[in-house]
């Protein structure tokens, strides 16, 4: 899938996996992961979630990761806040857009510049939105960068699954045993929930969302 594809989604305002309110398994069992109030929290191919105002509500810092920056102004835009902006990466190219604030920071560019170094520390990674939007033939070379660049950190992992013959996605479809092929190898991987959707995702096909806990 080519990053034409979400600049173009982005640029026409085609936006439907944008959630109109903040996603209800991360709302109910974040708490089950022990974490510090202030932790610091990385969530991946971020767009403009509602996710983000609701982890920031609850006292987390949280550090995103998107490859529009059109998204990310209407992001900081709907936050009321204003960002500073640096340009950073290797050698200095600016591949990345560094937007700042005092709990709230995006790096602005293709995630596979991102590099551990400049993301730093994170406590956990919350991935809503990523796994799900990559094409198989992304998805192996994406958990093993997603690993390395948060060096191993725990993750909350929200997935579909529906049958791929009736949507081809995205999102796609992500089932036990792909979670297991990208993860089990260094995380001890447990299934919090699996829930019926109550509207067929992109009114085309029945479908279960699940999270899961990588520790």
């Amino acid at each position: 899938m080519e990053l034409e594809f979400w600049h173009a989604k982005w640029e026409k305002g085609e936006i439907g996996f944008h959630q109109p309110e903040v996603n209800s398994l991360l709302a109910t069992y974040l708490d089950t992961i022990e974490l510090d109030s202030n932790s610091r929290i990385f969530v991946p191919l971020c767009g403009k979630t509602l996710d983000i105002s609701w982890l920031l509500s609850q006292g987390y810092r949280v550090v995103g990761a998107e490859l529009n920056a059109l998204a990310i102004e209407q992001l900081f835009d709907e936050l009321a806040i204003k960002p500073t902006i640096a340009s950073i990466g290797i050698a200095s190219t600016g591949k990345i857009k560094h937007y700042v604030s005092d709990r709230l920071e995006v790096f602005v560019g293709d995630i596979f510049d991102l590099s551990q170094k400049m993301l730093g520390g994170v406590d956990l990674v919350y991935d809503r939105a990523a796994l799900v939007a990559l094409p198989l033939g992304m998805r192996k070379d994406y958990t093993a960068h997603l690993i390395s660049i948060s060096q191993q950190a725990p993750q909350l992992l929200v997935c579909f699954e529906y049958d791929q013959a009736v949507m081809e996605g995205p999102p796609f479809s992500i089932k036990r045993k792909e979670v297991e092929q990208h993860y089990q190898s260094n995380y001890q991987l447990t299934l919090l929930a699996s829930e019926q959707m109550p509207e067929k995702l992109k009114d085309k096909v029945a479908a279960q969302e699940t999270i899961w806990h990588l520790k």
